[in-house]
This record gives C-alpha cells, structure tokens and sequence, in this order.
C-alpha cells in the first residue's frame, strides 16, 4: 500500500542568479546542511515545473527529470505537458 508520504516533492527552474540555466531540486531530500541554500536558490530563480514522483523507481523518474533538464540547457523547447507525459509513469 502506498501512502502519502511516499513521494517525492520537486521543481525545475531556471537559475536567475548565478548562470542562466535550468536546475532541479527535490525538496523533500534535503538536509540541514542544504536545506536553506537551495530553497533560497529555486525561490530566487524562475520555476518551470513543480510536482511529486513516486518513491517507488524514484531513480528511474529521477533519470528522466536530468534529461528534461539537460533538454532544456540545451535549448530544446519543452512545455510543461511534455514534462507530464514523460513522468506520467512516475508521479502518484
């Protein structure tokens, strides 16, 4: 059975501050240690995408969310559908 806490909380945005490019953080795996600097660095940047994925096979949905991220550094032109239909599999 799965239950509510079994995801993962997540958002792609673009970095304002530093270098222009597309990053992803998953809120619900930082730490102490850097958990302040990286919410700061995603609430000071442009949000792209934010949603959950699964715990379950989170590395393979993991794997895609790097290549949707690697897409768009590279100039690729997504919408936030395609970002929907490729974790469909992946998001509770």
């Amino acid at each position: 059975m799965a239950f509510e806490s079994d995801k993962i909380m997540f958002e792609i945005y673009k970095d304002t501050l530093y270098n222009q490019k597309f990053r992803v953080v998953y809120y619900t795996e930082l730490n102490e240690h850097n958990k302040h600097s990286e919410i700061t660095r995603a609430m000071s940047g442009n949000s792209f995408y934010d949603g959950f994925i699964k715990d379950y096979r989170k590395e393979e949905a993991k794997k895609i969310i790097e290549e949707i991220v690697s897409s768009l550094n590279d100039g690729t032109s997504l919408t936030k559908d395609d970002v929907i239909t490729r974790l469909k599999d992946y998001t509770p």
